[in-house]
């Protein structure tokens, strides 16, 4: 299509090793945190929803995937069971057939039934209730070239999570990308920037005797309050559940569908707060969330009472919620796209796969007079959780060493007693700062999520330029107005904003 600027010159193949290093590695084993996720309990599917600016011509698509995606051996490979090897499985490299793995259906706008954008809900919903073929490499794309209220056209990429975690996904997705307005150009994200140095950096360059009292006094934090969230998550792990709130899956809510809904806000609403209350975007978001989550419980709570504009002003929420998110943390070092490149150039046995850890973050839900106060508590206990706890590596590090010494049926009922004793998940990805192009086609926004969790609800922060899309990946069973929870989200980002104006907070 003449719309389409076709890139030139052609993406350059991603590098993964050399030919002998590939032979080599041709029968690798799955490792112990893949063969989890194929577990009936654990089968979980990555999706990244992208909208493009301009129709999508599926020739150039699958053009590019051959000379990109398809280099990388993890999604040009099989995984065989090895029956000479006690059923273990084992990555094996196949030839692989662009045209299986990108699904084109034919849609007549015109007679569609319903609204485009519900189409392309209802599309996406309908693909949760499968799984991906295992005979072949575990991704596919589907191209829909329906006009939404956001996007000219939308493109699903799904993969299976055994093939690695988020980040990796989002790095080789990112790389598949060149800027709009250089073509030859990678996209950039915004890297990790050096805490301002505080109160003990200060000491430690003082004389005497207070640098090591400092010292000690952070080590002795750091340490108690990483026992003590071993000890929570334990606990959890045996018998701390959360509230039976209106939110909480129910047992087997894994295996239901899921309605995937998103909301674009603007990132710039996000950055006032956080330059004014001097935070990170994290941690805004995560107060929003916690507000949003206490405004749309207190209206669940209240659904049944007959005057429901007073419900929603009154406090309906009982007392002593406990409500936790598994917040994900990656644990591999980022500093910026090159290095998410680099990920998938070389060294691909060390540096892709699945390393994630996460803490269990307590929401506190409850109405408050403040906006401000949400935000305020959530950075208090997120402060704690990264900077002066190691349950991060912690959990990840007990993970592995429970697939080791009890196998994949234990570890599996370990982690899934952990996920269906909380209530949500939550995670928050950057994403480039420029207008990015999946193989020429502007990108309108990005919008990641999953199935196949046990919780019913799951929540993801994506950048993208000046905008943050709020995605929602919910079991309608449980949750069945994911809108309504969107804009709860939207207005209490509004609230907290116009708090920060109206109080003449904000810096010029």
């Amino acid at each position: 299509m003449e719309s389409i600027r076709l890139i030139k010159p052609s993406l350059k193949p991603i590098q993964t090793k050399s030919k002998l290093a590939m032979e080599a590695a041709e029968d690798e084993p799955l490792s112990p945190s893949a063969r989890l996720f194929h577990e009936p309990n654990f089968n979980v599917h990555v999706l990244s929803i992208m909208g493009s600016k301009s129709r999508i011509n599926p020739q150039v698509i699958k053009e590019q995937l051959v000379h990109t995606f398809v280099k990388h051996p993890r999604f040009s490979s099989l995984q065989v069971v090895d029956e000479k090897n006690n059923g273990e499985m084992k990555w094996v490299r196949t030839k692989v057939d662009v045209e299986k793995h990108v699904v084109v259906p034919q849609v007549d706008e015109q007679n569609l039934q319903e609204s485009p954008d519900k189409f392309v809900e209802n599309y996406i919903h309908n693909l949760s209730k499968t799984t991906l073929d295992k005979s072949k490499p575990l991704w596919d794309l589907h191209l829909l070239n329906v006009k939404t209220s956001d996007a000219e056209a939308v493109a699903i990429l799904r993969i299976h999570h055994s093939l690695g975690d988020g980040t990796s996904f989002m790095s080789l997705l990112l790389a598949c990308t060149r800027q709009i307005a250089d073509p030859d150009k990678l996209p950039t994200i915004p890297g990790n920037k050096k805490r301002p140095i505080d109160s003990l950096d200060q000491y430690s360059t003082s004389k005497g005797l207070w640098p090591y009292v400092t010292k000690v006094w952070s080590f002795m934090r750091l340490f108690w309050n990483t026992i003590v969230d071993v000890l929570m998550f334990m606990a959890t792990t045996v018998f701390l559940k959360d509230t039976n709130t209106p939110i909480k899956g129910r047992p087997g809510s894994e295996f239901n569908p899921r309605r995937i809904a998103h909301r674009t806000i603007s990132l710039d609403d996000l950055k006032l707060v956080k330059n004014t209350l001097n935070m990170t975007i994290n941690d805004v978001a995560l107060g929003v969330t916690q507000a949003g989550l206490s405004v749309y419980l207190n209206k669940r709570y209240g659904g049944d009472k007959k005057d429901k504009g007073a419900t929603e002003k009154n406090n309906n929420l009982p007392k002593n919620i406990r409500l936790r998110s598994t917040l994900l943390i990656n644990l591999r070092p980022r500093t910026g796209i090159q290095a998410l490149a680099d990920m998938m150039a070389k060294d691909t046995e060390t540096k892709w796969g699945n390393c994630v850890g996460f803490v269990l973050l307590p929401f506190k839900i409850a109405l408050r007079d403040d906006p401000l106060d949400y935000i305020r508590q959530v950075k208090a206990t997120i402060d704690r959780k990264k900077k002066n706890s190691l349950e991060a590596i912690c959990t990840f590090s007990i993970s592995k060493l429970a697939l080791k010494l009890f196998g994949i049926k234990t570890s599996s009922s370990i982690s899934h007693r952990i996920l269906t004793n909380t209530t949500l998940c939550f995670s928050n990805l950057v994403g480039p700062q420029e207008e990015i192009g999946f193989y020429g086609h502007p990108m309108a926004y990005l919008a990641p999520s999953s199935y196949g969790q046990p919780h019913a609800l799951m929540i993801n922060f994506q950048s993208y330029i000046n905008k943050m899309t709020i995605v929602l990946s919910v079991d309608e069973s449980v949750i069945p107005d994911p809108y309504q929870l969107l804009d709860d989200f939207e207005q209490s980002l509004k609230l907290i904003k116009d708090a920060v104006v109206e109080r003449g907070l904000c810096l010029e």
